[in-house]
């Protein structure tokens, strides 16, 4: 019988071409794509002295989720190296921005064996931490060959990802069993896991409920409000994603009689531009974030068109809207809003955080709404409520709080997977 791998392999080789044309493609809008292309097959400029503790972020979101993961990673281990790897030049420059030179920062390769290789053995890693749903199959059986601890933490599997790996038992089961270990976010998280042949699944919680708002960026929020204008109501729209601005345009046509400034932020910075054409192209009076000037009080919208600074808009809001979740992306994360005390609204879409929106809503910490018009219609009556936002802000940090904890789980199961027996 074929080694299910093996043939995953082979398939893999027939795609490359394909990387290659991705590569260019997506460096169309984004250059940073062409950078550093030799890390992702293995080929690594920097190095360690220290032993090393390996932790994949793929992109903005898991890079920020781990950050209480990594201080206490830093503050356990402190004769070890920590190293970041990501997929995307996004969460590259969300690892720069928050960790600086506290940590080592490399893309990680493409699950080619030789890539695979050239990578566990440069930098020697004692454990690797993969968050969320990075499941590499020569990875998995490159760490197994090397003898290097690897967990799969905060994981998270919807029935729809849960669906196309099922298409590949063996594969799948395969690759799974040669984890060190694995701990999901939710139940219903380790029972999909377990049922695609992960053994012995924990239940951790979520890491993104432990994320604490940045002092910097609370005080950043204040000078915002001060800059938008403390007289206006605030409206966010945070981490928009393609063809959310158009509704939300629409939107906006029915709230013209509500004294308000919309704030967008777009998820992804190589459309910053594309926005700002939309805005140009409705006639909306805009300002950017990067002109850094004073809040015109003829402005509808400002463009957020920065990076790192999520936790600075919520601070300057009175409601948000989390992206994502108009359209059927899955949703974006509401915990950080909550976080910081803000109302939030989410759209139907929201099964990148199914669990977290259902409680949130049944909390009283979010408010969900269908479609445009009902979103116009919340916006128009909360931001005539105080008191409501007051109310649902102040249940948004409830819910938060009860979340907390799984950053200790995660260190737990480290531990014991760094001391099991070989």
């Amino acid at each position: 019988m074929l080694n299910p791998r093996r043939i995953y392999t082979s398939l893999l080789w027939l795609l490359l071409p394909y990387v290659f044309f991705h590569l260019a493609w997506r460096a169309r809008k984004q250059p940073e794509y062409l950078k550093h292309v030799g890390e992702r097959f293995g080929f690594y400029p920097v190095s360690s002295n220290k032993p090393v503790i390996w932790l994949h972020t793929v992109s903005v979101g898991e890079t920020r989720a781990a950050a209480s993961l990594v201080q206490h990673l830093r503050a356990a281990y402190p004769g070890h190296q920590l190293l970041l790897t990501h997929t995307t030049p996004t969460g590259r420059a969300a690892s720069e921005q928050l960790y600086g030179d506290r940590v080592l920062r490399v893309y990680l390769p493409y699950d080619y064996p030789f890539a695979v290789q050239r990578f566990l053995r440069h930098f020697q890693p004692r454990i690797g931490i993969l968050l969320e749903t990075e499941i590499w199959f020569n990875l998995i059986h490159g760490c197994r060959m090397e003898h290097i601890p690897l967990l799969l933490l905060n994981a998270r599997l919807s029935e729809k990802s849960a669906a196309r790996y099922g298409h590949y038992p063996n594969l799948t089961r395969q690759g799974l069993n040669e984890l060190s270990g694995v701990a999901a976010q939710t139940e219903e998280d380790a029972a999909r896991l377990s049922s695609l042949g992960a053994r012995n699944v924990a239940v951790m919680g979520n890491l993104k409920y432990d994320i604490a708002p940045p002092a910097a960026m609370l005080a950043l929020g204040n000078q915002l409000r001060a800059q938008f204008g403390a007289g206006r109501p605030i409206f966010l729209a945070a981490s928009t994603r393609e063809g959310e601005e158009e509704l939300l345009l629409t939107a906006l046509r029915e709230l013209e009689t509500t004294p308000m400034l919309t704030v967008i932020v777009p998820r992804h910075p190589q459309r910053f531009d594309e926005v700002a054409n939309l805005l140009t192209r409705h006639g909306i009076r805009f300002q950017r974030r990067s002109s850094n000037l004073p809040i015109e009080t003829t402005t509808q919208v400002v463009l957020g068109d920065s990076m790192g600074e999520m936790f600075a808009y919520y601070a300057a809001c009175d409601l948000a809207l989390i992206g994502g979740s108009l359209l059927p992306f899955g949703g974006q994360n509401l915990i950080e809003a909550c976080s910081v005390g803000k109302p939030v609204l989410i759209g139907p879409h929201t099964y990148n955080f199914a669990q977290a929106s259902l409680q949130a809503v049944a909390s009283g910490a979010a408010v969900r709404v269908q479609d445009v018009s009902e979103l116009a219609q919340s916006v128009r009556d909360l931001l005539c409520q105080p008191e409501r936002l007051t109310e649902i802000g102040s249940a948004g940090l409830t819910f938060v709080n009860a979340n907390r904890g799984a950053t200790a789980q995660a260190v737990a199961l480290i531990s014991r997977a760094w001391n099991a027996p070989a």
